[in-house]
């Protein structure tokens, strides 16, 4: 066979349910099955069967490649199809984050392969190594139903050249990628056919395209789509050619089912225009060489200078121009907004309905542009009327603080409710008497807590967080007051990216341009608080979080960042527990928080 077509699953599989998502990867290979014309293949990304980030639930959603087989042959409904699923599996003791190849159709399913992943990302937001064991058989290619030859390389296999190179090796003619890599970077200035995409998947394509050209092979790289403890796997699936040409490219955040045919005869002229693998097959012997060590310490061999004269008397050139261009740094804080809009949209549906089951959300809104910028969202996300503004007033509060809220309110037109908290608060200051500015701040920002957790529980909302990263990070929030709620789309942007959003999305100019204030005090505004502008105390947080010192700031500016950085660390955790047993929460009982 020639031609083949094969269909990519961008897949989101509900957490830590391995029943309920075989029986729709069985649904989706069922429909993929009724396509005219049918594909040959069908790949789902890894951890398909559970999703990715279960930690210490690997255990017991672990199953053996055996089984798996038979319970896809019984949700199976159609004629003989290749399909590719990853899975945590269970194989002679170990725990695996493994790739399954099969044909269903047949009166049993056939298993033809198991890869199991090599290498294991323990750094940055991965910790398999912790849950799985490495795969000890390596990589190899083997025979489908429709006549090719597959190898597989789940996720980081793919990073590292020579998994792709031995695939190659192998005889392999498609390398099948499936990957749960979760998006990250909004600031990368470059995007792929007109479509700007996270700098995460902009540095994927690159290594499989990449993989395609060197290996003169097809490639073809399946995402997982969905949100897991705020992670978001971003779909953007692909099949690429052995010129390292995109032919296919899945949505972004959205499942999908993705064909492409690929022909298997275009593998000839691609390695006869650009013949890199049968050069390394030629040069692997030679190459192997220095791998066994015995000639690190010999010296470089080399003939004497013969023949001739030395050339210092030929003439010279006099003068050779030297250009040392430099490429304008560009602002790291600079999103794309449409990007950042559908990315967090696509969080607030797969966080709060789909995974915590609310059908609708809470946002208090207190006149300023983070609240503002969440009710927009979260009006896009749950529907209008499905998002509840609330404006929680205390006497002293600005009465442009009420307007501005109620502007937003009526612009979006979203139902809403207004709770005074002056009674409440100073009724506990009336008990416990002696306060001062600081901890009626700090009452007041709890009390508005309590005040959405109660209509939570009244409504069936969720409340939605409103504290950007520079309040995180600065320590500039009451600990389990504003930083309570449970679902926050707005954590990971710094206050500046919050303003070019909110612009964006079409939140009133003159909340978006008023000055940031907590409105706790009269007169009182962040930055007079912080003692820097949040134009600068974004940069200098950008470079110190990343162990870079910030350069371009006076000293003292830089100090007062740093200082508040360095001394609210505590206030980013949840409280410290003494650890007195091996099952200790969140050191050796490891769950994730959403399933």
């Amino acid at each position: 066979m020639s031609v083949v077509r094969i269909a990519l699953s961008q897949f989101r599989p509900t957490k830590g349910e391995y029943a309920d998502n075989v029986a729709r990867i069985g649904a989706v290979v069922s429909q993929a099955a009724q396509l005219d014309p049918k594909p040959d293949l069908v790949v789902l990304p890894e951890t398909a069967t559970s999703g990715y980030f279960v930690e210490g639930g690997v255990k017991e959603l672990a199953v053996t490649a055996g089984s798996l087989a038979r319970d896809l042959a019984a949700a199976y409904s159609g004629p003989q199809i290749d399909i590719v699923v990853g899975f945590y599996e269970r194989f002679q003791n170990h725990i695996h984050n493994s790739a399954l190849y099969l044909t269903l159709g047949n009166r049993k399913p056939e298993v033809r392969h198991v890869h199991r992943k090599v290498f294991l990302p323990t750094y940055g937001v991965f910790d398999e190594e912790r849950f799985v064991d490495r795969g000890q058989d390596g990589v190899r290619s083997f025979e489908t139903s429709w006549g090719g030859k597959v190898a597989i390389l789940i996720c980081e296999d793919a990073w590292h050249s020579l998994a792709a190179t031995v695939a190659a090796l192998e005889g392999a003619q498609l390398i099948i990628v499936p990957s749960a890599s979760p998006a990250r970077g909004l600031g990368e200035d470059e995007d792929c056919d007109g479509l700007t995409l996270p700098a995460s998947v902009v540095r994927w394509e690159r290594i499989v395209r990449g993989i395609a050209e060197e290996h003169g092979v097809f490639v073809a790289l399946a995402n997982l789509v969905g949100f897991e403890g705020g992670k978001g796997f971003p779909g953007a699936s692909a099949v690429i050619d052995p010129t390292g040409k995109i032919i296919a490219r899945g949505p972004l955040f959205e499942e999908a089912l993705l064909t492409a045919d690929i022909d298997l005869d275009s593998l000839t002229t691609a390695r006869s225009d650009s013949p890199l693998l049968a050069d390394l097959h030629s040069a692997l012997p030679v190459l192997t060489k220095s791998l066994s060590g015995d000639r690190q310490d010999q010296k470089v061999r080399f003939d004497p200078a013969a023949n001739g004269s030395p050339t210092h008397h030929a003439p010279r050139t006099t003068h050779v121009d030297i250009v040392a261009k430099r490429t304008p740094e560009s602002d790291p804080l600079v999103i794309d907004p449409e990007l950042t809009r559908k990315w967090l949209v696509s969080f607030l549906k797969d966080e709060v309905v789909r995974r915590r089951g609310f059908p609708k959300g809470l946002v208090g809104l207190s006149g300023g542009v983070d609240s503002a910028l969440t009710a927009f969202l979260a009006a896009e996300a749950l529907g209008k009327d499905n998002v509840i503004g609330v404006r929680m007033p205390y006497r002293t509060s600005s009465p442009e603080s009420l307007e501005h809220a109620q502007l937003v309110i009526d612009k979006l037109g979203i139902p809403s409710l207004t709770v005074d908290i002056s009674d409440a608060a100073d009724g506990l200051l009336k008990q416990v008497g002696d306060h001062d500015p600081h901890r009626l701040g700090n009452i007041m920002a709890r009390e508005r807590m309590i005040v959405l957790f109660d209509l939570s529980a009244k409504h069936k909302a969720l409340p939605l967080g409103t504290s950007n990263k520079s309040e995180r990070l600065l320590g500039y929030f009451t600990w389990h007051g504003d930083d309570a709620p449970p679902v926050n789309p707005l954590g990971d942007l710094f206050k500046t990216q919050i303003w070019a959003l909110a612009r964006h999305v079409g939140v009133p100019e003159e909340i978006v341009r008023k000055p940031a204030t907590a409105d706790l005090i009269k007169g009182q505004t962040d930055e007079g608080d912080l003692g820097v502008s949040y134009v600068n105390a974004d940069h200098i947080l950008y470079h110190l979080i990343r162990g870079e010192e910030p350069r371009g700031f006076t000293k003292e500016e830089v100090e007062i960042v740093r200082k508040r950085l360095d001394s609210t660390h505590w206030k980013r955790r949840l409280p410290t527990v003494a650890v007195l047993s091996q099952t200790a929460i969140g050191e050796f009982y490891l769950r994730p928080v959403d399933y």
